[in-house]
């Protein structure tokens, strides 16, 4: 790291891809500044400025903008390398790389953009055929992948790129399952259907990097909070 690298992070704890780049941050032990971005209200022309999506994450790196969480974190785990992920020119660090790229496309793509639609459900029939969709993706194309998970993605005892970009969500679903706001089916079948699935999310919601930030009381309540304005039920 360069020593006068100035790190500005517009972020919102709140925020689970927010979220990626604090655990990025965490496990590269950066300094950085942080800036709560409110997003109950309209962003202000001063944060449009920096970032005319209104999102967060944003990332000031001397001045440079860089938006969107995935690319967030990239480029932190490719301008300090770390045991996050290698190179891609180091040995076998392409490979290793589309191997990280497989397992977040498969967990969000597959499981976590199902259980989205909990937020929206207006029944509890409905709320159980999302988590059965849920869990049948997660059973097909994420526990798979997590077969030599020793403890984290592909054999490593350390955390890495792949449990940066997906810790946020899996800490969320275990918070948010032990409170009763997702359906109880879903941890049950997690239970029952994917030991990998199972020791992973243990292991990874318990780090200190994926828990620095999160205020559990806060999630619970805003997460219900949100389903109800969303015209969704909680049963």
């Amino acid at each position: 790291m360069a020593s006068q690298d100035k790190l500005i992070l517009y972020t919102n704890h709140g925020c689970p891809w927010a979220h990626r780049a604090h655990i990025a941050l965490a496990e590269l032990k950066i300094p950085f500044e942080e800036v709560i971005i409110d997003l109950s209200t309209p962003r202000t022309e001063e944060y449009l400025k920096i970032n005319p999506r209104g999102l967060v994450p944003a990332l000031s790196y001397n001045g440079e903008i860089i938006i969107e969480s995935g690319i967030v974190a990239q480029f932190l785990v490719d301008t300090y390398p770390s045991h996050l992920i290698p190179a891609s020119n180091a040995p076998g660090g392409a490979l290793r790389r589309a191997q990280v790229a497989l397992f977040v496309d498969a967990f969000i793509s597959k499981f976590q953009s199902v259980l989205f639609g909990l937020f929206r459900a207006k029944t509890q029939e409905e709320r159980e055929e999302i988590a059965e969709k849920a869990i049948a993706g997660l059973v097909k194309e994420v526990e798979p992948l997590l077969d030599d998970a020793s403890p984290f993605f592909g054999g490593s005892d350390k955390i890495t790129l792949a449990e940066v970009l997906t810790g946020s969500f899996v800490i969320r679903l275990k918070v948010l399952s032990a409170a009763g706001v997702y359906p109880k089916s879903i941890w049950a079948q997690i239970e029952a259907k994917t030991p990998n699935f199972l020791k992973w999310v243990n292991v990874v919601a318990a780090h200190p990097s994926v828990k620095s930030i999160l205020d559990e009381k806060s999630l619970v309540e805003g997460t219900k909070a949100k389903i109800l304005e969303l015209g969704g039920v909680i049963v």
